[in-house]
């Protein structure tokens, strides 16, 4: 009975699981690597010890990397490119709008504390997440 039980305890838990590899195999952006550093005792990165100021960096990613202080001691970061136009397209990057980015060809809005869309028509992907760690001011993408 035991073996019964925890059986059907384990088969729950893995039909529970959900994967994501349709948000990481996203077709409309390219798999690039992105290694970036950034400490925000800099004066372009300033903005960053405070929480809910994003800060865009160029040349990095698809689109670039917008970057935010969440206020709860950590960051989070997201490729500027919108995840709902195809590569070919020539509107990439995004624009920061508040604590939003906006897609400036088709208004795609997306939440820049979960990544989440919020307004557009027939989104499919969230924004591309890069994971981020800090060290005494010091922000590695």
């Amino acid at each position: 009975m035991k073996k019964l039980f925890f059986s059907l305890l384990l088969i729950s838990f893995l039909a529970s699981c959900s994967k994501d590899d349709a948000r990481r195999d996203n077709p409309n952006l390219f798999d690039v690597n992105v290694n970036l550093t950034i400490d925000t005792s800099l004066p372009q990165y300033s903005a960053l010890k405070f929480p809910s100021n994003p800060v865009f960096v160029s040349n990095q990613g698809n689109g670039g990397v917008v970057v935010m202080n969440t206020g709860t001691g950590s960051y989070v970061a997201y490729d500027a490119a919108d995840p709902n136009h195809p590569k070919k397209d020539n509107c990439r990057s995004m624009e920061i709008d508040q604590l939003h980015l906006v897609c400036a060809c088709e208004d795609n809005t997306y939440d820049l504390y979960t990544g989440n869309f919020i307004d557009g028509d027939n989104l499919k992907y969230t924004l591309y997440v890069y994971r981020v760690t800090e060290n005494n001011g010091i922000l590695r993408i």
